[in-house]
């Protein structure tokens, strides 16, 4: 009997070759360089990437939560390309070129946004999601497949690999934050977007070219470089800055905040519309500060004008300025009316000055900051009118949007004022519901001015809430209301009450607002 063959393991699959470095590690200095560079060009483009597709999508929390997860997506995928790419080339042959394809690329980023947000415009999550790629993952991939390249390449001795990949790692940490405070700060405030991508691509290119000819002077033969993909580079990168000129751009002022247009209206020559992110936001008449355009801001003046007995001036505090429009229109009808207005963008403020007809002095004085942190320090009891206006079409700040802060505003109110809020809200309507639920659960007595196919659900709408401690003088708002707006409907009691439902009330803690204005 023979004995049983022994087993006999397989020999393990053949990995793929490893190609060795060769030649000598780069300067210390060079490749900390390289890796801060590339890393803080990343955040550049994470963080100006909101300024560039916020006139088209806004800037909700679905679009940063977007920007962020696609950059960190790049990040994690050009690093494990990068990193699988040096271990089957030279990296001292793919530094140059990586470079100048970012800056090519970031370059053609402009073009691209700017044609496809047109097609993409609104608060779709797949446009969104698409709209951000597109001016992020291309550009951000490539600069986060260097670390890997240089970090190969300095691998000379495997004893210091740890203290290697640690400090080019904590460099390209150090490079991104430096590159989001520079951004933040200083960048956006000073330079225009399309400067501030325009400049980074010809420093990618420019460090991509002077890298390539460093490497080819120390060692000529580890950096091929046909002169015809050279030329081919150079070309495609003339036409992205090139295409950058030309594409539409939404904007003729970038402020801290916004991108914003004046436009001068064909029907009235004297007619000014101010555009935020795209959107119509303000009407001012240069010659009329009594000209109400917009429906939502009749239904202010409305209210405003009962209020308090017909030319008798009010206290009135104003949060969001846009245009201006009416604390003007107080001005001209209540002569004395004193106008505080709190402005988070100082650039809109001087925007009103430059184009708008906005004269700052007695009757109007503009404070730039946050609305929530400067209500909190007016006095009690110090307004007869609180205007909140600083829900745009596709940005609502969140914490103005809250239960604490209605109680400010109600402990601003004087006994008798009035609040009126403008809120922008699409079917199925659960923000404008919310709203009135917080809002209701500070002021005793509300009400709602809004079109009837809006309350219907059949259509997207400015929405007006009314609110005060005191029972609102229904009977002369609906009066005026039909001298302005007749079709407007005027809710209240039972039917507001039928209407809000079981909406939830918005909290600090707990306030879902991008969600609750998600149409899909």
């Amino acid at each position: 009997m023979s004995s049983p063959t022994p087993d006999v393991a397989a020999p393990p699959a053949a990995a793929a070759p490893s190609v060795p470095v060769t030649g000598r590690a780069l300067p210390n200095g060079l490749a900390a360089f390289l890796v801060f560079f590339s890393s803080g060009a990343v955040l550049v483009l994470e963080t100006v990437a909101l300024r560039l597709v916020g006139p088209y999508v806004g800037v909700t929390l679905q679009v940063t939560s977007s920007v962020i997860g696609v950059a960190l997506a790049a990040i994690a995928y050009g690093a494990w390309t990068g990193g699988w790419l040096a271990d089957r080339r030279n990296p001292r042959g793919l530094l140059a070129p990586a470079l100048v394809l970012a800056g090519i690329a970031t370059a053609v980023t402009l073009p691209v946004v700017r044609y496809a947000g047109e097609v993409l415009r609104g608060g779709a999550a797949s446009g969104i999601l698409l709209l951000v790629s597109l001016a992020v993952f291309v550009p951000a991939a490539l600069l986060a497949a260097v670390t890997p390249l240089v970090v190969k390449l300095q691998l000379a001795d495997l004893r210091r690999t740890g203290q290697v990949v640690g400090r080019l790692s904590g460099i390209g940490t150090l490079g991104g934050i430096t590159a989001t405070l520079l951004t933040g700060f200083v960048l956006v405030a000073a330079l225009r977007s399309t400067v501030i991508l325009l400049t980074l691509a010809v420093a990618l290119g420019l460090v991509g070219i002077g890298l390539g000819w460093y490497l080819r002077r120390q060692e000529p033969t580890d950096v091929p470089g046909p002169a015809r993909t050279r030329a081919a580079l150079a070309v495609l990168g003339l036409v992205g800055a090139g295409l950058s000129t030309v594409a539409p751009n939404p904007c003729d002022i970038e402020t801290a905040y916004h991108c914003a247009r004046v436009t001068t209206d064909p029907a009235r020559p004297t007619g000014r519309t101010l555009l935020l992110n795209s959107a119509h936001h303000s009407y001012v008449d240069l010659a009329d500060p009594t000209h109400l355009e917009y429906a939502y801001t009749k239904w202010i003046g409305a209210v405003a004008d009962v209020t308090a007995p017909a030319g008798q001036r009010l206290d009135a505090l104003h949060l969001g300025g846009g245009g201006f429009t009416v604390p003007r229109y107080l001005t001209a009808t209540r002569p004395g009316t004193e106008n505080v207005v709190f402005e988070i963008d100082g650039g809109l403020v001087e925007l009103g000055e430059q184009e708008l007809g906005v004269r700052t002095g007695p009757e109007l004085r503009a404070v730039v900051g946050d609305a929530r942190m400067l209500v909190g320090g007016e006095p009690t009891d110090s307004r007869d009118l609180v205007v909140g206006d600083a829900f745009g079409h596709l940005v609502v700040p969140w914490h103005l949007a809250t239960r604490e802060m209605a109680a400010e505003i109600r402990r601003v109110t004087r006994p008798g004022g009035m609040y009126v809020q403008n809120v922008i809200d699409y079917p199925p309507l659960r923000f404008i519901r919310a709203e009135l639920a917080t809002v209701a659960a500070e002021f005793r007595h509300v009400a709602l001015i809004a079109p009837p196919e809006a309350l219907a659900e059949e259509q997207g709408s400015n929405f007006l809430i009314v609110g005060s401690d005191a029972p609102l003088p229904l009977a002369a708002v609906r009066t005026r209301l039909d001298q302005v707006d007749p079709k407007v409907s005027l809710l209240s009691g039972a039917a507001l009450t039928d209407f809000v439902g079981g909406a939830l009330v918005l909290t600090d803690d707990y306030a879902p607002v991008d969600q609750l204005l998600a149409t899909a």
